[in-house]
């Protein structure tokens, strides 16, 4: 008898045993659905955002003090879109990013760090960087080229690519090009650069001729900024008077010019010219007045006598048979130093 009151009650227990999981399973799956359902909403709904426009600076450029900047990133109104200036000691100071050394980074390694360092409040951040201001790396480029003035670096630039950002050089340049540099960018990588007394400055000299001819191409140095470029005007010498082609005459590097061969330059004598009366105007010192060497041509070229080397900046005359010596020294005068010579005259390069 109690055996049979015993069963029935086994029998209810285990129903009530099995039946307990099941209550748990089947209330779990009404509320499993609700935080699914609204975070992919959320994600389209930013991935929908249109991201404004960036104007890309080149990213070799290397920042420094003085440039502005603009950060656009994603999800850090704090920081985004406003103009932002690096300061004279190189730092930006932003929220959320705090204090960031900028000035000697690519503008690609300012945003990896800016990136980096947003991470800690972003998930998977996204940073451009935009230089909005070039204000950091200035070359001066000076003396005879066709567009002197300051130019901003940008990357990494040489001697003949700021030459050529500077328009070139002009007809009347030398072959030979400074450099000065501070010192706190290095000195100079040539064998002749040496500093100058005052020991701020690194000097050096490049021939221009042998880097174009491809003759010395390592001395095609990279420019660092505050670089001077002084390209001075070329020794000159000067054929006047009657003769077909007057004007001014480059002296090569290392070039010695006769009298002979500047008569050639200009084309040789006019049919009125009067060969035994040509003049050799020599300036005698800086701001003296010209020596007149008498030359007869004449008898240079039937062999009587020797040519005659010329020397920078003089003066070959070649009058015609009417002249007289008040108009040579006219000449003398309108001609004035041999500086300001080029002004007046056609200049020719051989």
């Amino acid at each position: 008898m109690r055996i049979s009151l015993l069963i029935p009650a086994m029998v209810w227990l285990a129903a009530a045993a099995s039946a307990a999981p099941q209550q748990e399973v089947t209330s779990a799956p009404p509320v499993a659905p609700v935080s699914p359902s609204v975070h992919p909403q959320e994600s389209e709904t930013k991935t929908a955002e249109p991201r404004p426009a960036v104007e890309e600076a080149p990213s070799s450029y290397i920042l420094g003090p003085g440039d502005q900047i603009v950060i656009r990133a994603f999800d850090a109104e704090e920081i985004s879109d406003k103009p932002t200036r690096i300061s004279s000691s190189g730092y930006i100071n932003l929220p959320l990013v705090g204090r960031v050394h900028a000035a000697g980074m690519t503008v690609e390694q300012l945003e990896a760090e800016l990136t980096s360092r947003l991470q800690t409040y972003i998930q998977s951040p996204e940073v451009s960087v935009s230089v909005s201001e070039f204000r950091s790396q200035p070359v001066s480029v000076i003396g005879a080229v066709n567009a002197p003035g300051v130019h901003q670096l940008q990357g990494h630039k040489t001697l003949i690519e700021i030459l050529s950002l500077a328009g070139g050089t002009r007809s009347d340049a030398g072959h030979t090009v400074k450099i000065t540099r501070r010192l706190e960018w290095g000195r100079i990588p040539l064998p002749n650069a040496k500093d100058d007394p005052t020991g701020q400055f690194s000097v050096a000299e490049v021939n221009l001729k042998s880097v174009l001819d491809a003759k010395n191409p390592q001395d095609n140095i990279l420019i660092q900024p505050e670089d001077v470029i002084s390209v001075p005007r070329a020794e000159m010498v000067y054929v006047v008077g009657d003769v077909p082609r007057a004007g001014g005459f480059v002296l090569n590097e290392q070039e010695n010019v006769t009298v002979l061969q500047a008569l050639s330059l200009a084309g040789g004598l006019g049919r009125a010219a009067a060969p035994t009366k040509a003049k050799l105007l020599r300036a005698a010192g800086k701001g003296a007045n010209r020596t007149e060497l008498a030359v007869n041509l004449k008898d240079i070229l039937a062999g009587k006598k020797d040519d005659i080397p010329m020397q920078p900046e003089d003066i070959l005359f070649i009058p015609n048979s009417a002249s007289k010596s008040v108009a040579l020294r006219s000449l003398e005068t309108a001609l004035g130093m041999g500086a300001q010579i080029g002004a007046g005259v056609a200049i020719y390069s051989h």
